[in-house]
This record gives structure tokens, C-alpha cells and sequence, in this order.
């Protein structure tokens, strides 16, 4: 048993607290570790009056989770060359030529902002009131009300979550791939990761008998009150249905980004999940959040965790992970409480075991075709120094002098070529790595910059 998955007591305990200090009806959650689920554990009930304990394969609504499925889907499609990032969405959309942009034309709304909630765009459709369940779920009726549809803010002022902004996003996808924004979700998404408790309503009666009950909020009295039934069914913004067995598949689906191209399982290609995970801008005054591609980033005490979560009537949750220990956690309720407080409370402690546990572990060798391009690099002439390691898995150049700068490179697939991680100012820039006639690398490029190898002083 992993150091990770021996934590069982401590897991199932916070679950228990959690839920008592919070008075739910019930909650089930999970711990990720590498490929796969280490721990999963309930309290309370999933169905009061049936008296039905909550499980890993218990469906809930994971609502905006969705958005990350979505998000997924319009990556899909960009690195098929099917759209760009930085189209408006209005090319995909013509009914939006319609709506309202003060601040601008309306293509400033793209892909990209409507993505990471930064278009501007309202929140909401129109007329929306979720207080007394009006929410209108179609596209085709949304849109043939564009005129009413508007931009509230100047792009790129602030987030402004928006969940219309995702439903468009589900029929640019419905549009570019042809088939209906579910199917393509199911095919290209789903059944490639095995997420077969996974569905948009209606669910079928074999998934239906497993849903957990949702319940109101606690009000004046512990008697849980059944929350009311959704006339309609958001989809692309928030509609999915799941169990802790197939969003810790979608976790580990997140660790890929060293996966390479999409294929099976890799349902995202590496350098593209990378991107989604990379925070766009933060999202607020304290530096605690900051928002990606689908997904968002939230700080707590030293470590940032990559999430999302979700809300609709009686269900709470969130997923929450680390890409480098590959460390995640997941909290599903049957009522009103902070999901994340719960997932990142899991999250810490298996983050903790894992890093003891790794801190113990041999490191992995070193890929023979990257052995002699490490050692020392540098320029005399402006006093640059640099060393090029392998480093916590990754090809990377370090600064003795720098401790917190470092450059991370992504093999490229072509001998001595490479290209650096996102996150810093050279982000992107090809690496390449110059030989001589012997065969024996003599120096360095990245971007514009052009640094020689410094061999050892024979003693």
C-alpha cells in the first residue's frame, strides 16, 4: 500500500467531521494518487428516506464542473486546426451580431475570454432567475434572443464568471465538429477515459437508481428538505452527472501533460493540457486566485491547487489536484456547503505522504539521448553562467545565482530540439542544442540567445 493510500483513517475521519460540523444529509469523496483512485469514503446518506449510503459509483450532479469538459472539447478542436483561441465568437455564432457590445465590437469577445470568463459577457441567459428556476438551457432559443443578450464589463477587466459564455462555447462545438455538443462530449471525451457512470440527462434507469438525492440548504432544523427538481437541464455550463470512480479518471486524465499527442486515454495532448493549467490572470485583490483555460487556480497557505467546482439545486461539489506529485482529491454533497474546503483538506494530506514518500524515492534515470547535453553553459562576455540538469524529471536550465528562475524545455520529437515550458518570458522559444563535427554539443540556443559549453579542465 502507497504512503498516500494509508492515510484511509485520516480520510474517512475529515469526511465524517466535515460533514457533521456542516450538518449535511451526506457526502462522498476521493483521493487521487498517480494513475488511478487510492481512496474513497462517505458519510451520511446519499437518499434520507430510503436510508441509501453514499459510494464511489454514486451519481451526483457535478454542474459547472462541466466547464472543464467543455473548456477540453474547444482544445480538442483547436489542435485539430478547427478554430483558434483568439477567433470572436461571433464567427461561430453569427446571431451574436446582434448583441449589445458597448465597449467594444463584439468580436472582442473570443474563445479565449468567454474560456477563462474574461469577455465581459453576462452572466446569465436573459431573464434568467435561478430563485425561481428560470433558465433557459437551449442555445437556439438563447441566440434568437441575441438582442438581448449584451457584454456588462470591458474585456479583460476582471472575471466575470458567465455561464451563458460556456453554453455558446458547447454550440461552437456542436457546430465545428458537426455532431451535437453531448455526443462529441460522450465520444471524443468519456468513452476514451472509461467515464461510463458519466451522462447528461435524461440519465438512463440504470444510472438514475444510483443519483443521490439533492437537499436544501439547512434552514431553522436539521430535517433534511429535498431541493426542487430543475425544469430544464443546463448542458455545456453545467450539466454532467458523476460518481467519485469517473472524476478521479478525469484528474488523472489532468497529470498527462508529459502524454504527448492525443491518443486513447490522452484525450488532450500534453502541451495543450499545459496550457489549460496555466493561470491567465488573477482573479483577485488577496493573490489567492487565478484563472486558466476551464480550469482555476486558488492558493492556500503555500500551495496552489488547479480546480473547479460546482452548484445547482442540492449539490455541491469540487475536484481539486497538483500536476507534479499527481495528487488530487474530489468532494461530492447532497447539500450546501464549501466543496473545496473539504477536497483540499484530503488534498493536503495525501499532498504531504506523497511528497515524504517521493523525497525517498530514486529519481528517474536520465533518458540516454539527453546525457550529454547537460553541464555548464554560458556567455564570458556579458558574465552568464547557467547549468542545464535533469532536474525533477525534465531537461532544465537553472541559475546558480537565481534560485527561483529556471527554464523547463518539452522535447520537440527532433534530436537536440526543444521548446520552454509556459510560465516564463522566453515561454515557447526553441531550444537547440548545436553540435560539432565530433559529434560533441558545443553550445546552446534559446530564442536569441546563444550560450557555449564549458567542458572540465582535464586534472
Amino acid at each position: 500500500m502507497s504512503s498516500v493510500a494509508s492515510l484511509s483513517d485520516r480520510y474517512q475521519q475529515t469526511v465524517t467531521a466535515f460533514v457533521r460540523e456542516h450538518r449535511l444529509p451526506g457526502a462522498v469523496a476521493g483521493v487521487v494518487h498517480g494513475d488511478g483512485l487510492v481512496w474513497s469514503g462517505g458519510a451520511g446518506l446519499a437518499d434520507v428516506e430510503a436510508g441509501r449510503a453514499p459510494d464511489a459509483t454514486t451519481l451526483y450532479r457535478i454542474a459547472s464542473i462541466t466547464k472543464t469538459f467543455t473548456a477540453t472539447a474547444i482544445m480538442q478542436l483547436r489542435d485539430e486546426g478547427k478554430l483558434h483561441l483568439d477567433d470572436p465568437a461571433v464567427a461561430y455564432l453569427p446571431e451574436l451580431r446582434r448583441a449589445a457590445s458597448p465597449f467594444g465590437l463584439i468580436e472582442t469577445v473570443t474563445i479565449r475570454r468567454l474560456l477563462s470568463h474574461e469577455s465581459g459577457l453576462m452572466g446569465d441567459p436573459p431573464d434568467a432567475d435561478w430563485t425561481r428556476d428560470v433558465y433557459e438551457s437551449s442555445p437556439a432559443v438563447n441566440l434568437a434572443r441575441a438582442d438581448e443578450i449584451a457584454t456588462r464589463l470591458p474585456p479583460n477587466a476582471q472575471q466575470k464568471y458567465s455561464n451563458l459564455g460556456y453554453q455558446l462555447l458547447g454550440e461552437i462545438v456542436a457546430r465545428v465538429a458537426g455532431v451535437p455538443y453531448v455526443d462529441h462530449v460522450r465520444t471524443q471525451i468519456l468513452e476514451p477515459l472509461g467515464m461510463t457512470s458519466t451522462a447528461f440527462p435524461p440519465l438512463s434507469d440504470a444510472l438514475a437508481a444510483r443519483a443521490a438525492v439533492g437537499y436544501r440548504g439547512r434552514w431553522m432544523s436539521d430535517v433534511p428538505v429535498p431541493a426542487r427538481r430543475l425544469r430544464t437541464f443546463p448542458s455545456a455550463e453545467g450539466g454532467l452527472w458523476s460518481c467519485v470512480d469517473d472524476v478521479g479518471r478525469w484528474i488523472v486524465a489532468q497529470f498527462l501533460e508529459d502524454g504527448g499527442d492525443r491518443s486513447g486515454a490522452q484525450v488532450l495532448a500534453g502541451a495543450s493540457l499545459r496550457e489549460m493549467h496555466q493561470p491567465r490572470y488573477l482573479g483577485d485583490d488577496a493573490w489567492t486566485e487565478a484563472y486558466g483555460i476551464g480550469w482555476y487556480g486558488r492558493r492556500r497557505g503555500e500551495t496552489v491547487w488547479l480546480m473547479h467546482s460546482g452548484g445547482l439545486p442540492g449539490f455541491s461539489t469540487n475536484a481539486c489536484y497538483r500536476v507534479p506529485e499527481k495528487v488530487g482529491a474530489i468532494a461530492l454533497l447532497n447539500g450546501v456547503a464549501p466543496p473545496a474546503d473539504l477536497s483540499m483538506a484530503l488534498a493536503e494530506l495525501a499532498l504531504e505522504a506523497a511528497r515524504a514518500a517521493a523525497s525517498m524515492s530514486p529519481p528517474t534515470p536520465l533518458p540516454e539521448a539527453f546525457a550529454d547535453l547537460l553541464g555548464l553553459y554560458g556567455d564570458a562576455e556579458d558574465g552568464i553562467l547557467v547549468r542545464i540538469e535533469w532536474r525533477d524529471n525534465r531537461l532544465t536550465m537553472v541559475d546558480p545565482d537565481d534560485p527561483d528562475w529556471k527554464a523547463v524545455f518539452t522535447p520537440t520529437g527532433e534530436p537536440d530540439r526543444f521548446t520552454v515550458d509556459p510560465g516564463m518570458r522566453q515561454s515557447g522559444d526553441p531550444v537547440i542544442f548545436h553540435r560539432g563535427a565530433d559529434g560533441r554539443v558545443h553550445a546552446v540556443t534559446m530564442g536569441p540567445f546563444s550560450l557555449s559549453r564549458f567542458e572540465p579542465v582535464a586534472g
